[in-house]
C-alpha cells in the first residue's frame, strides 16, 4: 500500500496525501503522524544503533579479551551508565547516515546501501557457517527450526501469530511511510506487486539467517535463548569470548550488526528528508543538517532514560523513557497508520481502489488480481484493528 502511494506522487508520505486526495478531505492528517513515527522511531533507534558501533569498536581494539561473564555484563551496564559514552555514538551515527543521505539518492543512499547489503549478506553467510559448526549446534537447530506446538498452545497459538504480525509492522516500519519514499523512487516499468515479494522474501531470509547465527551459538555455550537485548550485549560477547578467534568473530558480527542498524537508519532518515524538501522547499543538504541537530536533541531523553533521567517512569514502575516512545510507535502509530494507508488505497472516500489497482499494475512483472478487493478492503482492515486491540490487551494486560 505504501509503496503504490508513494510512487503515484514521487514524494515523501506526507506529501503524497496532499496530492492524491480529493479536495477538501483530511487524509494527509495521517501523513504528518507518520512523519512523527518516523522521528519517534529514531528517538530510540539512533541510540541503540549507536550500540551497535560502541560494541564493534570494543570488540576491535580487544577490550573483552580475558573479561569473565560478570565482567563482560558490566560493560554494557557501564555503557548505558554513562550517557556522555552513548551520545557520543549516536552523534557519530546520526552524522555518518544523515551525510550519507545529504548526498543523493543515487551517489549516496543506493551507492552505499547496495555495499552495505552485500557486506550484511556475506558477514551473515560466514557467521552462520561458524556457529552451525559449533558443539552442540545442532541442538539449536533444532529448538530454532522444528515446531514446537506444545509450546505454541501453552503460550497460546494466537498470541504466536500476533507476535510475528508485530514484528513485521516494525520491521518494515509499515503505518508510518518508511517504506513509501523508496515506492516513489520505483520507475513506472515496474510492478510494484512483484517489488514487495522481493523486499518480504529478502527480509525474511535475513531474519532467519541470522537465526542461524544466534540460536546454534546459544546452545553450543549453554545460554538461553530468550534474553532479549541481552542476548546481543551480553550473551553473545560472552560466546565469542569463549571462542577461538573471538575478538574477530565478535568484531565481525557487530560489523554485521551496524550495516542492519543504518540500514533501517538511513532509510527513515530519507523520508525525514523528502519531508522537508516537499512540503518546505529545502534543499537536501539543508534537510540533512538541520535533521541531524534535531535527531541529535530529541534522542537524548531516551538515552538519559537510562541513567540521569531513570526516576521517570512514564508507563509505571521499571519502565524507561524508551518504553514510553516505543509504546506511541508500535502499539499506537504502525497499526493505526497501517490502516489508513489501506482505507486512503481501497475506499471510494479515499484514493479509490481503481485507482489504487491501475498504479500498483502499470508496468511489467506480477499483477495484483483484481480477486483481492474483498481481502484488501473486508478482511485486512479487521486484522489490523485486531492486532492494535490485542498490543492494547498485552500492554495493559
Amino acid at each position: 500500500m505504501e509503496l503504490a502511494v508513494g510512487r503515484a506522487s514521487q514524494k515523501s508520505i506526507a506529501a503524497s496525501f496532499n496530492v492524491l486526495e480529493k479536495k477538501g478531505q483530511k487524509w494527509h492528517w495521517m501523513g504528518y503522524a507518520g512523519i512523527a513515527g518516523n522521528y519517534i522511531l529514531m528517538m530510540f533507534y539512533t541510540a541503540i544503533a549507536g550500540w551497535m558501533l560502541a560494541y564493534f569498536y570494543k570488540f576491535l581494539v580487544g577490550q573483552f579479551e580475558g573479561l569473565d561473564t560478570q565482567q563482560v555484563g558490566q560493560v554494557f551496564d557501564s555503557l548505558i551508565a554513562n550517557p556522555v559514552e552513548m551520545i557520543i555514538w549516536l552523534v557519530i551515527t546520526t552524522v555518518v547516515c544523515f551525510g550519507i543521505c545529504s548526498l543523493g539518492l543515487q551517489e549516496g543512499v543506493e551507492r552505499v546501501t547496495k555495499v552495505l547489503m552485500v557486506g550484511l549478506l556475506a558477514l551473515i553467510i560466514i557467521l552462520a557457517v561458524k556457529s552451525m559448526t559449533l558443539p552442540n549446534a545442532g541442538e539449536g537447530l533444532r529448538f530454532y527450526l522444528v515446531p514446537d506446538f506444545i509450546r505454541m498452545k501453552e503460550h497460546g497459538i494466537w498470541e504466536t501469530i500476533y507476535a510475528a504480525m508485530s514484528q513485521a509492522f516494525f520491521t518494515l516500519s509499515l503505518g508510518i511511510g518508511s517504506m513509501a519514499i523508496f515506492g516513489s523512487y520505483l520507475g513506472k516499468e515496474r510492478r510494484l506487486l512483484g517489488e514487495s515479494i522481493n523486499i518480504a522474501v529478502l527480509d525474511t531470509s535475513i531474519s532467519i539467517i541470522a537465526g542461524l547465527i544466534i540460536f546454534p551459538a546459544c546452545f553450543a555455550f549453554s545460554v538461553d535463548p530468550g534474553q532479549g537485548p541481552g542476548l546481543v550485549f551480553v550473551t553473545l560477547p560472552n560466546i565469542f569470548n569463549s571462542m577461538i578467534g573471538g575478538r574477530i568473530w565478535g568484531t565481525l558480527f557487530f560489523l554485521f550488526m551496524i550495516f542492519a542498524a543504518y540500514s533501517t537508519v538511513i532509510a527513515v532518515f530519507e523520508n525525514l528528508i523528502s519531508f522537508g524538501m516537499d512540503l518546505w522547499g529545502w534543499s537536501r543538504k539543508k534537510a540533512s543538517l538541520v535533521n541531524t541537530f534535531l535527531i541529535i536533541i530529541l534522542s537524548i531523553p531516551c538515552i538519559l532514560g537510562f541513567n540521569v533521567l531513570s526516576w521517570i517512569q512514564p508507563l509505571g514502575e521499571g519502565t524507561m523513557i524508551l518504553d514510553l516512545e516505543d509504546f506511541i510507535l508500535s502499539y499506537n502509530l504502525l497499526p493505526i497508520g497501517s490502516l489508513v494507508y489501506l482505507l486512503f488505497c481501497v475506499s471510494r472516500y479515499g484514493w479509490g481502489f481503481e485507482k489504487y489497482l491501475d498504479e500498483v499494475n502499470t508496468g511489467e512483472g506480477m499483477k495484483m488480481p483484481r480477486v483481492l478487493r474483498g481481502y484488501l478492503t473486508w478482511v485486512l482492515p479487521v486484522i489490523i484493528v485486531i492486532v492494535l486491540i490485542q498490543g492494547y490487551i498485552n500492554f495493559f494486560g
